[in-house]
């Protein structure tokens, strides 16, 4: 089994969907006619991120929801210089003992994505 695409629902469809090109390198590609706005956002030959509009409301604490979306890239100087240049905020996190770096982000909507490299050391 391996996960099929996320459906991210935001009150900022345009700016999230420039957003995720923008930085993950993501395109628009073929989506059916549903009758309502959206994208799907492709990564090589399919989509993985669904973008679909809402209203952007507030969810308690005690209900169920995804806490973030995790997505494995190759590059972690490279893409933390980008994200400097373009004065996105983040923060860090090192894994020695799986070899995996990790930057933390949020879409101009507020979802969390976890940035995973997975390429060894751990010095800044």
């Amino acid at each position: 089994m391996q996960l099929d695409h996320v459906t991210l629902r935001t009150a900022d469809l345009e700016g999230t969907r420039q957003f995720l090109q923008d930085l993950l390198g993501l395109t628009v590609g073929y989506r059916p006619d549903f009758g309502f706005a959206g994208y799907w956002l492709y990564s090589r030959d399919g989509p993985v991120v669904h973008l679909i509009p809402g209203g952007g409301r507030a969810v308690g604490r005690d209900a169920e929801t995804i806490d973030h979306i995790g997505f494995r890239l190759e590059g972690y100087e490279a893409f933390r210089q980008k994200l400097d240049r373009n004065e996105i905020p983040y923060s860090t996190m090192d894994l020695a003992e799986l070899g995996e770096r990790r930057l933390f982000v949020r879409t101009p909507g507020g979802i969390l994505l976890e940035l995973v490299f997975r390429e060894g050391g751990t010095s800044d």
